[in-house]
């Protein structure tokens, strides 16, 4: 019996190697492999290191799959099955321990790999996910055999993806997602060169991975792969050496850390005001509305600051997306996620008034936030004032926004901060008077009920906040 192909999605993001590609069909997550690629398969699916890595969840789950799911005028050789990442992020996304726990992973399964007689093609940060705070492995197709004298092909895609972003903030102390949002392919030699000048040169991995890195990347820029190769094997390159040489980059990227500094929203659970009624109150409006959404596959918890709300929905969802716009929060929540062993909430930095666009090739190669949204429960928990009076988002753009990131029939739980309330007042304080005079909450709910049904509202004991169940369409 034939399989019909439709609704077969080639990946956006999967197009770079030509010898594999990455197809999704309903929730089936395929992989097309050609005659070399899936030959190395096979190698692959034979050595010990392999099964070990996808038996200890370190690689995605693989198995093989039936070619005849994807189009013979492909030319697929053969086909993979791999598991649905419940949340694709970016590593512009991801704080500085994600990223740190990232790149040790990437290096632990290299080294794992090598003395199999297997390297990886690539040493990208796209090439990994996250089960919550779990890091795992993707790409399975850059598993490729070693061959005598062959340096790693990936180092210097694991240099400008990983290890630049992470030098830049154990050594200097800047945030690294805008470098990687800036550029798919990350932050190169030159420019890191010109960050560290004088005696930066001597900080822990520069001389060699960013100064020596760029000077021999000048100097062989005409010299062929194979001639690389042979010249390595000539002179004793060995895959001892290699292995060492990964070991030592291993060493390096555990050192590097970022001190955690205080900032204003490391704080703002104790600093918002909320009163004990409050929080109770607030606590269970959001525990009933998540309970009334059965099956909840995703929820995202917009401005989740320490995670409160993010662990609470976690008990009603299959997964829980928390994005808060200050790295150093996040870092600290991500770390307290890791120490839980939690594979069901997802922390990611990022400004919901300039969040992830599409970017790569033609733009789509990264998929933009919204685009890879579509959850069942949106919190939206004292946030739509900071956006509204704090970044000058018209109101009735908030209330889009939010019922752009909903599933259809999709519930939204959105608090309402009055005018006076202390908090709104205080972000008042700094605009001009009058600049915002449909910011009310009876035009907040006619915006709301235009877009969905509200089903439940609760006035806060304070009386200067409102919270908002509303299915969106509905």
């Amino acid at each position: 019996m034939a399989i019909s192909h439709t609704g077969l999605r080639p990946e956006p993001g999967s197009f770079r190697d030509p010898a594999n590609r990455v197809f999704h069909f309903g929730d089936d997550v395929l992989r097309g492999l050609d005659a070399q690629a899936a030959q190395e398969w096979r190698a692959l699916a034979g050595t010990d290191f392999f099964p070990a890595l996808l038996a200890a969840g370190k690689v995605c789950g693989t198995e093989p799959a039936d070619p005849a799911l994807l189009p013979a005028s492909d030319g697929w050789a053969a086909a993979l099955r791999h598991e649905r990442i419940p949340f694709v992020s970016h590593p512009y996304e991801w704080s500085f321990s994600m990223l740190r726990d990232a790149a040790l992973l990437h290096l632990e399964i290299l080294r794992t790999a090598l003395p199999g007689g297997f390297t990886t093609k690539d040493g990208s940060a796209y090439n990994l996910q996250w089960r919550g705070a779990e890091p795992v492995f993707i790409d399975v197709g850059s598993f490729t055999p070693l061959r005598d004298g062959e340096p790693w092909a990936g180092y210097r895609q694991f240099c400008q993806t990983l290890l630049y972003p992470l030098l830049l903030g154990a050594h200097l102390d800047l945030d690294f997602q805008p470098w990687l949002r800036a550029r798919v392919d990350g932050i190169d030699a030159d420019q890191m060169r010109r960050l560290f000048g004088g005696a930066r040169r001597l900080r822990p991995g520069v001389l060699t991975h960013v100064h020596l890195h760029g000077a021999m990347q000048n100097r062989h820029a005409g010299t062929s792969t194979a001639d690389t190769r042979d010249r390595l094997r000539d002179a004793g390159y060995s895959r001892e050496l290699a292995l060492a040489t990964v070991r030592g980059i291993e060493k390096l990227v555990r050192r590097l850390d970022r001190p955690a500094t205080a900032s204003h929203w490391s704080a703002y659970q104790r600093t918002c005001g909320y009163s004990a009624g409050d929080r109770a109150a607030k606590e269970a409006f959001v525990a009933g509305a998540l309970a009334a959404t059965p099956h909840a596959r995703l929820v995202l918890d917009l401005g989740a600051n320490d995670g409160r709300y993010a662990r609470l929905a976690a008990r009603h969802a299959d997964y829980v997306v928390a994005v808060e716009q200050d790295p150093a929060v996040v870092d600290e929540l991500y770390r307290a996620l890791r120490a839980d062993g939690e594979r069901r909430v997802l922390p990611l930095v990022m400004d919901l008034a300039d969040p992830s666009p599409g970017g790569g090739w033609r733009g789509v190669e990264r998929a933009g936030f919204a685009d890879r949204a579509a959850a069942d429960v949106v919190l939206a928990l004292a946030v739509v004032h900071h956006l509204a009076i704090g970044r000058n988002v018209p109101l009735p753009e908030v209330v889009d926004f939010l019922a752009g990131l909903c599933a259809p029939g999709a519930r939204v739980v959105v608090e309402f901060v009055h005018p006076d309330d202390p908090m709104a007042r205080r972000l008042l304080a700094n605009k001009p008077d009058g600049l915002f005079p449909d910011y009310r909450r009876d035009e907040f709910e006619r915006l709301l009920g235009a877009r969905g049904r509200i089903e439940r509202r609760l006035e806060l004991p304070s009386g200067t906040r409102t919270l908002y169940a509303v299915v969106v369409g509905g």
